[in-house]
């Protein structure tokens, strides 16, 4: 194929996957679902298994061969851009006077969903190998299954708060900052994982975890300072300032590309060391750039992301592990988040609307998965059930909250952003109503 002919392929494929993505994004907003959820939906229908099937001429004409590195390379700088992002949005200092009931509900859903994810892979090895993983497991690849239970995807759990009116009320901020605790464990556990699965052009484990420790330190020590005195000053545009910051994160995430791990981390860690205002407020002027374009190109990720979802080989033993996961990576997360918030102290509605929230996958439990099935400790039929399961959890979420709203509705509880206080009633009592502080 001549570059002409490549450049107007890749042209073509990314004005179908921008148009379709955001068509669905849309259409699932209107449903009442999260935006995230109608982009994966795009993605995976324009993959092998679904256009892939019904129209094959078709999907080979969009989307060749030789544009797949294009498409990836267009996914990766999308993922680096976004988790920046959330990297530099993430603020435990949201814990406030509900420090001790998010730490407990994020160590639940951590912990639970693990053990229940990683017990599980071992007493069903022998179904999983059905599913295309090899013969015994690995130490990486049990770890990577109660991880793959254990995610929360703080940026569809912020888009749900949000949009029912969770923002300012103790269980929103709990569920969020529960998530923003539980994202920290989880990337770093993944990173933990991966690490042991290098290549024979990267060095031992142990040797990796030191180097990426020095990085670490390098980052908050030397990198941040440097950040603050050379891009914080008043003569230095926003625009420009944004763009080396992209351009920072980049390079962060080559190098921790170099040592073994994903780009995600490198584009994270540099996300959080990234200084804020002087006042501790984060700075609108990059924020807002930063989610219009990872917001823009991150279907190009869904694309390839679905590229490896097969439908047709899933099999009926396929369709039955989707089913067992998805039950246990729902009643895990929501047992383990209703309890703990009820032992922190909230009431039994509160506790349910915190277990639910805490359910939400999305995005981030997909980033997780593309970086096992790039890692090898994943099959792609096992991949497949995976991200069925995410899509399923994140689609029950807001049937869930519904549910749960509607029987303090009928005894007259308005809903939780227009309550009004009652400063007679103890903070525990009002969990409801009472506004705790906005939730960024």
């Amino acid at each position: 194929m001549s570059p002409d002919a490549l450049i107007a392929h890749f042209v073509g494929a990314s004005a179908l996957i921008l148009v379709a993505a955001h068509t669905a994004g849309w259409t699932a907003r209107k449903l009442g679902q999260p935006y995230i959820v109608g982009q994966l939906l795009a993605g995976t229908a324009l993959g092998p298994s679904l256009l892939g099937s019904v129209a094959p001429g078709a999907y080979e004409t969009l989307f060749p061969e030789h544009i797949g590195t294009a498409l990836s390379g267009f996914a990766q700088f999308a993922l680096v851009v976004f988790l920046f992002a959330v990297g530099y949005e993430l603020d435990l200092k949201l814990l406030g006077d509900r420090a001790r009931t998010a730490v407990m509900v994020a160590l639940a859903s951590f912990l639970v969903p693990m053990a229940v994810g990683s017990g599980g892979a071992l007493l069903f090895w022998d179904e999983l190998r059905a599913l295309g993983m090899p013969r015994d497991p690995s130490p990486s690849t049990v770890l990577f299954a109660g991880i793959a239970l254990s995610v929360t995807a703080v940026p569809v759990l912020t888009a749900i708060v949000r949009e029912n009116g969770l923002a300012r009320t103790v269980p929103g901020v709990v569920a969020m900052s529960a998530a923003g605790l539980l994202d920290v464990v989880c990337w770093t556990v993944l990173a933990g994982a991966l690490m042991e699965d290098g290549d024979d052009h990267t060095p031992g484990w142990a040797w990796r975890a030191v180097i990426a420790a020095v990085f670490v330190a390098v980052m908050f020590l030397v990198a941040q300072p440097l950040l603050r005195r050379l891009l914080w000053r008043p003569q230095v545009e926003p625009s420009l300032r944004m763009t080396l910051l992209i351009g920072f994160a980049l390079g962060s995430s080559w190098v921790t590309h170099s040592l073994g791990l994903h780009v995600i981390f490198g584009a994270l860690l540099a996300g959080v060391v990234t200084p804020r205002e002087r006042d501790g407020t984060l700075d609108p002027d990059l924020l807002r750039p930063l989610n219009d374009i990872s917001g823009l190109l991150l279907p190009f990720f869904f694309v390839v992301s679905g590229q490896a979802v097969a439908l047709n080989g899933i099999g009926v033993a396929g369709w039955f592990a989707v089913l067992v996961v998805t039950a246990l990576a729902v009643t895990a997360k929501i047992g383990s988040g209703v309890a703990a918030a009820r032992i922190g102290g909230l009431d039994r509605h509160d506790a349910r609307t915190v277990g639910i929230l805490m359910s939400a996958r999305g995005l981030t439990e997909l980033i997780a998965l593309n970086a096992g099935l790039q890692a090898g400790l994943l099959s792609e039929r096992l991949y497949s059930v995976l991200v069925f399961m995410a899509l399923a959890t994140t689609l029950f979420t807001q049937p869930l909250l519904l549910l749960t709203r509607r029987p303090a509705e009928r005894r007259g509880h308005r809903p939780a952003d227009r309550a009004a206080p009652s400063p007679a009633a103890p903070p525990e009592d009002d969990a409801r109503t009472t506004p705790v502080g906005d939730s960024r």
